[in-house]
Formats: C-alpha cells, structure tokens, sequence
C-alpha cells in the first residue's frame, strides 16, 4: 500500500498548452508557460492547491491593454511569472502553485510599503504577520515573525530589501518553505543552503515595486459553470498620511467629528492599510510600531472578526512568553499542565500576565477592510486600549461610530479611507 505522504512528492503531470491568448475586444494578451530545468528535468509548477491538481503558471510576453484610460500592467514587469533558474537559487522541492501564491500576496501588500525595509510572512496566502522599520531589515523580520510565531512555521518570507547574513542568521533558526527577496549576499546563501528544502528566490522587482502600485493588473474569478468575472485589481489610494479622511458624521443636524491621529497613529496606520491590501475578508487588523499585532481574516461578521482578532492576539502574546522564557510553545505547556502541578502555575502566571497586558494590544490602531455597521466592534476595540482606527465609512451609523471614539476615555483617534478593501 502506497505512503500517504506520496502523494505530496509526487508531481501532477501537467497537461497545458505552451501558449495562451485572452482577447478582450480588439486587445490580446499572450501568454507563455513558464517551466524550469532542475536536476535535468523540464518541469513545471509541483501541482495545483492540491496535489491531485495540475496547474501551470503562465507569463504576460507580449501585448497591453487599456480599459476606460486606464493602462493596466504591460508585458516585461514579470515578478513571480518572470522566475528562471537563475532567479531560483535553491529549488527545494521546487514550487507548487501554493508557494507562488504566497510569495505574490507578499509582493501585492509590500508595493504599498517599499518606503521602508518591510517583511512579510505568509500561509494560505495571508500575511500572519508583517513589519517595516527605520531599523533595517533585520528588525522588520524579527518583528513579523513574533507578531505570530505559531502560523510563521512553513510559511513563506518575502521581504523587500536584499538579504544579509544577520538576516539570513535570523531565518536559519526556524522552518520556512520560501524565502523571497531582491537579492542575497553570499554569506546569507550559505546560511540558508543548509537547509535543502528550502525555496530561495531571487525576484530584482522587489526591489522597485514602487513602480508597480499605481496601474492595475487584470484579475480574473473562474466559475462552476466555467464562467468568468474579471474586474480591475484593487489598487490602494492610502499611501501617505495625507490620503486619509476626516471621520464625520451628522445626524439631526447635529455634526461630529472624531480626533486626528498623531503622527504615531498615523504611521501604524498607514502600514496597517497596505497590510490590508492583502488580507482575505472579513478582516481587521491591530498593528503597534510599524508590526502587526494580530490579523484576523476571512469572518463573516465584522464584531465577530475584531473578537477573534483579540483571542489571536491574547494567544500569540501568551505563546511569546512561553517560548521566550520557557523555550516551549504554549500548547506544549498546556499539555504539560494536566499532569504537572509545576507547569500549571507557569501556565496560570503566563495566562494572568496575558490578561494584565491585554495580548499586547493596549496602545496599537485597527484597521477594518470594511466600514462597522454598528459600533460594537469599536467599542470592543476601545476596551483592549486601541487608540486610533481607519475604515472606510460610509455607514448608516457612522454617527454612533464615532461616538464610540469620541467617548473613550482618552478620546480615540478615527480615520476614513474613503475605499473598501475587501478581498475574497
């Protein structure tokens, strides 16, 4: 009886053609599969989301298109369809459509932050956590992997700046699937060679994604029915302090208005909302010092997001105090807990500690994809010590909203985006 674990070394024999056209009135784009020789062999993407699943990744070659005087991304600004051997330093297993995927979400969220060193990790395409800093590259890693320790583990690490040995010492520490940056130095290569599994890819365009965040891409939704939906890709209008909106309201003719952020808030919230960009909806965000906090992602209702928010938050922050000072996660200490009168009170002092610091989250800002349609999720919000928050508005109860804010005690810091940035 064959291994069960075959299944995920086996390739998905791959039965699309060379080429590829989508015509859109009198527009073409053709496109070309991309595969790699690697170990001698002409290959192609692993498999698709699942191994039983073909897949090919195609690259835009040649032509342009223009919908409305919008002119979308042009052919010769491959990013992850542009990979060639040489951009594959260490092949690993060599990528399934999963690691590509991951590797573009990280791409998509940090063209919004290339003002900084900024990375991101990924798994099942959303950031578990991001970071920027004036600091260098080095801090903005370390900062992303601790906001959540837990789900970095075989994610994918893409970062904007070229990777150092001080990095590459960082990320040898622990399991990746992927690590994407502009460049590498040698020694940072060696650091990260060791570990064979590993994919190392080189992508230059990393390292000018800045001219990327303004033209859309054509993003298309299959079918069941074999039916398509295309629509222009989200493009974020955030991108400096100065984008945001008053938050104000009225009601019976009475006018409200919410405090501005301070510089501080702003910054977090400007991060926060390129971060965004990249998280599946319903979805929310708390970020304090340019890192995310936590990300909660995919709920159905917008309380019931921030609420998970905050459990994830109180579990990654109860987890850091495991791991920091125990060298254990915390379920590994829960579990020792039921029999180990010793490790009940580590984990009853590290839970009461939690609880004192409120998962970390006193003092951050939140960001929500979309606006509130009550203010329930604000006041939960306000009760962990947020202290600023950008969503879109446009809500029949902004007015309740930013009473929220404005009734905090201190006063909360509220911000309109003026766009929703819903991804499904």
């Amino acid at each position: 009886m064959p291994s069960l674990k075959d299944m995920y070394r086996t390739l998905a024999k791959d039965p699309f053609p060379l080429e590829m056209t989508i015509r859109l009135g009198d527009q073409e784009l053709h496109f070309r599969k991309r595969t790699w020789t690697i170990q001698g062999e002409e290959r192609g993407l692993r498999y698709g989301e699942n191994p039983d699943q073909p897949a090919a990744l195609y690259a835009l070659t040649r032509g342009s298109l223009n919908l409305g005087g919008i002119d979308f991304h042009p052919a010769g600004r491959g990013l992850v369809s542009a990979l060639t051997e040489e951009h594959m330093l260490q092949a690993g297993k060599h990528p399934g459509k999963i690691n590509l995927t991951d590797v573009d979400n990280g791409l998509n969220i940090l063209q919004y932050l290339h003002a900084k060193p900024a990375a991101v990790i990924l798994k099942h395409n959303n950031p578990c956590g991001a970071a920027w800093s004036d600091h260098g590259l080095e801090t903005a890693l370390s900062k992303a992997f601790w906001s959540d320790r837990i789900a970095a583990f075989g994610g994918a690490v893409v970062v904007n700046r070229p990777v150092d040995a001080s990095c590459a010492a960082f990320l040898a520490k622990s399991f990746f699937e992927v690590v994407a940056a502009p460049d590498f130095e040698p020694m940072a290569l060696d650091a990260l060679t060791k570990r064979k599994s590993l994919r190392i890819l080189r992508i230059p365009g990393l390292g000018r994604l800045d001219e990327l965040c303004t033209a859309p891409f054509l993003d298309i939704k299959s079918l069941l029915d074999g039916g398509l939906i295309v629509q222009f890709s989200f493009r974020n209008k955030i991108l400096a302090a100065s984008d945001f909106l008053p938050a104000s309201a009225q009601k019976e003719n009475v006018l409200i208005h919410a405090r501005s952020p301070n510089a501080r808030e702003m910054d977090d919230l400007v991060f926060a909302w390129a971060v965004e960009a990249g998280v599946t909806s319903n979805s929310v965000i708390f970020a304090r010092d340019g890192a995310t906090v936590a990300v909660g992602t995919g709920e159905q209702d917008r309380v019931g997001c921030v609420q998970l928010t905050i459990h994830k938050a109180r579990t990654k922050y109860a987890d850091w105090l495991c791991f920091t000072e125990l060298k254990q996660s915390l379920y590994e200490l829960q579990q020792q807990a039921m029999t180990d009168n010793d490790a009940q009170a580590r984990l009853a002092d590290i839970e009461a500690r939690t609880r004192l610091a409120k998962g970390g989250l006193p003092g951050s800002v939140m960001v929500s994809d979309g606006f509130f349609p009550f203010r329930d999720g604000v006041d939960l919000a306000v009760a962990q010590g947020v202290t600023a928050i950008a969503q879109p508005g446009g809500s029949m109860r902004d007015f309740e909203v930013i009473e929220a804010v404005n009734q905090a005690e201190p006063q909360v810091a509220m911000v309109f985006t003026g766009q929703r940035s819903f991804r499904h």
